[in-house]
Formats: C-alpha cells, sequence, structure tokens
C-alpha cells in the first residue's frame, strides 16, 4: 500500500482496514525507534527476521524470529536493532484510529517530538 523511510528504517503498510493495520517494520543496524507509547490503538510485534531488542514497560527482552508480544494500549514500547543485519518485524494495529500521529515520545535519539 505505503511504505515510509524513517531514521531508524522503514515501514511498509501491507494491509489496512476499519479497526487494524499491519505493518511490515525494518530497523537497520543501530536502528533505535523511539520510547513511546500510543493513546488509541494496540499492538502485536512478530520478529520475521533478525534479532531484536524490544522494550515493553520496564522489560528489556531479546526476541529471535517467530517469537512476538503483545503491546497494550498505552505501554511505553521501543524497538532497537543491537545486532549485525536487518531487523524485520509484522506489527498488527488495533484500535479505533491508526493514524502515524498517534505516538507520544518519551526519548528519541533522533530529536523528533
Amino acid at each position: 500500500m505505503y511504505s515510509e523511510n524513517r531514521p531508524w528504517g522503514s515501514f511498509h503498510v501491507l494491509d489496512e482496514k476499519p479497526g487494524f493495520k499491519v505493518k511490515r517494520l525494518v530497523a537497520i543496524e543501530g536502528g533505535r525507534l523511539s520510547l513511546q507509547s500510543h493513546k488509541h490503538r494496540s499492538e502485536h510485534w512478530t520478529v520475521v527476521s533478525g534479532t531484536a531488542t524490544v522494550t515493553v514497560g520496564e522489560k528489556v527482552m531479546t526476541m529471535a524470529r517467530g517469537q512476538s508480544i503483545d503491546i497494550p494500549l498505552g505501554a511505553k514500547h521501543r524497538l532497537e536493532n543491537l545486532h549485525q543485519g536487518d531487523v524485520e518485524i509484522i506489527e498488527v494495529q488495533f484500535g479505533d484510529y491508526l493514524g502515524e500521529d498517534d505516538i507520544v515520545r518519551y526519548e528519541d535519539v533522533y530529536h523528533r517530538t
């Protein structure tokens, strides 16, 4: 459907209907998404390639291909790529509003607001 490049890599929207959106996130080596939360959506992440470092709340975990995690509505979370090669995640968003502006950033190495 559409893609966007970001300082940490890129995302690609694969499908979108009322109430859900499916994306492929590609985090390049050293890529680090902002520590963020959402007011209108929860997310489910599945690692499809690479080794991901995932923060949800106070927990930081290393996830490999085939592992997945639920990110509840309002939870602070982050994806990082601290290993060689790209990390690819399939993200399924669920909510009443799925716009890219539904991001509350707490920390961002790229100084976005």
